[in-house]
């Protein structure tokens, strides 16, 4: 109901009737303001709550990940550093151990050398008395053999073994005398 002289019934008469009228129109605002306010009271704070938790979850999130992320990059130092620990002891340990493969392989040639120097010894030791024994088993022999030479020259038995030994004796003494000079001639 807008009145015929009125403002509203001018505009209303231009607009048409797209434009509602007076009444309705403070009918509608006084509605709005009703309803605005109730939305300004109760859900304004309610929302403002809201979304003032979800920024503190927001940036407590970006917190809690840059926390992560910090404590990800301490540890990936940490483990960083126990690799190149690791890597350094490694080293240090096949140095060692080829150190170690140095002094054994030392201590072998060592062991070896005296071990053949010991059997080389024992050689001689073993060689000088099978000579020794052949030398004696060659004077028995050689003895016995001059003692029967001499018999059949002289024609009588030389039976006396003192005499025989000590015949052998100078026979064989003869013969080294003999085998020296001639060596030192030789020279």
């Amino acid at each position: 109901m807008v009145l015929a002289g009125s403002p509203l019934a001018s505009l209303s008469s231009l607009l048409g009737p797209l434009f509602p009228s007076g009444t309705e129109l403070i009918v509608g605002l006084i509605t709005f303001a009703i309803v605005f306010v109730a939305l300004w009271k109760m859900l304004l704070p309610r929302f403002l709550i809201m979304l003032h938790n979800r920024t503190d979850q927001i940036e407590g999130g970006l917190k809690r990940a840059e926390v992560a992320q910090d404590e990800a990059k301490a540890v990936l130092e940490q483990y960083r550093a126990q690799l190149a620990d690791a890597r350094h002891e490694a080293a240090r340990l096949r140095e060692a151990a080829k150190e170690e493969a140095a002094q054994i392989v030392a201590r072998g040639r060592a062991d070896g050398a005296a071990e053949y120097q010991r059997l080389v010894t024992s050689a001689d030791a073993q060689i000088e008395a099978a000579k020794q024994q052949a030398l004696t088993a060659l004077r028995g022999e050689v003895g016995a053999l001059a003692v029967e030479l001499a018999s059949r020259i002289v024609g009588e038995s030389l039976a006396d073994e003192a005499r025989q030994a000590r015949m052998v004796d100078r026979f064989l003494d003869d013969l080294e005398a003999q085998a020296a000079s001639g060596v030192r001639a030789g020279r």
